[in-house]
């Protein structure tokens, strides 16, 4: 026997994008495509494309960017940052990004060349801050949409969470529209971080990221890395599974379906994934949230 709650029918559903790396190879390339063709029905609001370090992999951004433009219906965000490259390279990759139809960037500083934990340092005929590329994005292109970074557990060069709400709020003034969180494991800390985003006099929409951990050994680097929290319970979750693919994949699905539906049902209303170039659990995240295949979806 089942029933359904008044109005179940007319539920907002939740909104989603996607994030891909540029593949490498040949064998990367085809991956790619087979997750891009498994997601796209889902019709995400966009896909984003992410951007190396220094620029290492800019060929490769703009041309996955252009065959999701020339080959998909997606609507793709492209990666920036302005590590190692002056003011007029940068505005130059704008540029062409605009040229083949992209009307959204991710502006993001980027990590140090020399590697996360050394000492960043901004070319010196280059923008000096993140949102000093937002601002010169918005100068040149006013109808560019720009998506920016969020860090519920602060950024690892920020001093304290304020500064890095301050640095938040820099965006936001020179134009940012949104912003999407590094990914996190504990869903409070994304509240209490809204909390005081909001307080600061910041509206604009603050996306969870949200990271399904394909590989804990993996998931644990980037978390160090980024200064993200683990914590103890998603450890042991995955204790005794390094060689059980199988196991770690349903641990995993679980895992990542039991956020984002705490998130949904606390009023979480957008959610962005870290694919990982993975369709599996993104797929199965989006289902159990209501989000069907070109459109035929579900109030969850």
């Amino acid at each position: 026997m089942t029933s359904e709650t008044p109005g179940a029918q007319t539920q907002k559903l939740p909104t989603i994008s996607f994030e891909f790396f540029p593949p490498k190879t040949e064998d990367m390339e085809r991956n790619l495509w087979e997750v891009i063709s498994r997601l796209a029905p889902l019709t995400p609001n966009f896909v984003s494309v992410t951007y190396g370090a220094g620029g290492s992999t800019r060929e490769r951004t703009h041309s996955t960017i252009a065959r999701i433009l020339s080959e998909t219906e997606l609507t793709p965000a492209a990666h920036l940052t302005c590590v190692d490259a002056t003011c007029a390279d940068v505005d130059d990759v704008v540029a062409r990004y605009y040229e083949v139809g992209v009307r959204h960037i991710v502006a993001l500083r980027g990590d140090p060349s020399n590697g996360i934990g050394t000492a960043y340092q901004a070319h010196p005929q280059g923008y000096q801050t993140s949102a000093d590329l937002v601002a010169a994005i918005k100068r040149n292109h006013s109808d560019m949409e720009v998506s920016v970074s969020a860090y519920p557990e602060k950024h690892p060069e920020s001093a304290d969470l304020d500064a890095d709400i301050d640095v938040l709020k820099a965006k936001v003034d020179a134009g940012a529209t949104r912003a999407i969180t590094q990914f996190f494991f504990d869903n409070d800390l994304y509240f209490r971080y809204l909390d005081r985003v909001q307080a600061a006099g910041i509206t604009i929409p603050i996306v969870p990221g949200i990271l399904p951990v394909q590989n804990f050994k993996l998931a644990s680097n980037f978390a160090k890395r980024a200064g993200a929290t683990l914590p103890e319970w998603l450890a042991k979750k995955f204790e005794g599974l390094d060689d059980d693919a199988d196991t770690r994949r349903l641990v995993a699905a679980t895992v990542a379906a039991e956020q984002v539906q705490n998130l949904s049902a606390r009023g979480v209303e957008n959610f962005h994934f870290y694919t990982m170039n993975r369709a599996d659990l993104v797929f199965a995240i989006s289902h159990l949230l209501g989000i069907r295949p070109n459109g035929a979806q579900k109030a969850a």
